[in-house]
């Protein structure tokens, strides 16, 4: 089966050349493109994302030999997550090669965060079937490159993290309130403002309201760690 020219130059983009290039077209076919004669990359997906968890697992042991499990897992689950798996997606440009049907398209499938994760899992489960656990894992810590090494040392998610600033100090959970919403509804902009006891409070922009937390939810870290 030859590839398309988009998906040869996808190739060149993530560094593997596939024995089997059927494995990468499955990977970016989503289910709204599958049909009785085309397999969607749900499969794979399932498969890459044990992949790349033992990969992490892997790389997060061997450059901390010291860490607990306590400091390791937040850390693991900062670079598995869904969000960081669609920045590395975007960094590679799956969206432009992602084969969808007409619905996914118009509603702005090529720049949604979990489909780009799903994406990305999908590609690194056939570069493990096409090349080995040696090659996925080479692919892995290419594109996520310094994430690994950078990931901090206390990498909870930042709702976590100020939940638990309310919690040491007995205040009640931050409430969060979407304050605004704008854009299309198949690109959506959603504007989040959280709140603690205190009467602190932050607000945050995002195409989700999921992402919206998170950065209000960091803002507002930032705001009360310097004001301590």
């Amino acid at each position: 089966m030859k590839l398309s020219a988009d998906l040869r130059a996808f190739e060149g983009r993530i560094g593997h050349k596939f024995a089997k290039p059927d494995l990468l077209i499955r990977a970016v076919t989503h289910a709204s493109m599958s049909s009785a004669n085309r397999d969607d990359n749900q499969r794979l997906e399932f498969l890459g994302d044990r992949v790349l968890g033992l990969v992490m697992a892997e790389a997060l042991l061997s450059l901390d030999t010291k860490a607990t499990e306590g400091q390791l897992a937040p850390r693991f689950n900062a670079l598995v997550r869904k969000e960081t798996c669609a920045d590395v997606a975007r960094d590679i440009d799956i969206g432009a090669v992602l084969k969808l049907g007409r619905s996914e398209m118009l509603s702005g499938g090529r720049r949604k965060q979990a489909l780009l994760g799903d994406a990305i899992e999908a590609i690194i489960a056939a570069v493990y079937l096409d090349g080995g656990f040696d090659a996925a894992r080479d692919l892995i810590l290419r594109l996520w490159g310094t994430r690994v090494q950078s990931v901090k040392q206390d990498a909870r998610d930042a709702k976590t993290a100020l939940q638990e600033w309310a919690q040491a100090r007995g205040f009640p959970p931050p409430a969060y309130v979407e304050t605004d919403r704008e854009g299309p509804d198949h690109a959506p902009v959603f504007t989040i403002t959280v709140e603690v006891e205190s009467g602190a409070s932050a607000r945050a922009t995002a195409p989700s309201k999921r992402q919206a937390e998170q950065a209000a939810a960091k803002t507002l870290l930032a705001q009360l760690e310097k004001n301590s």
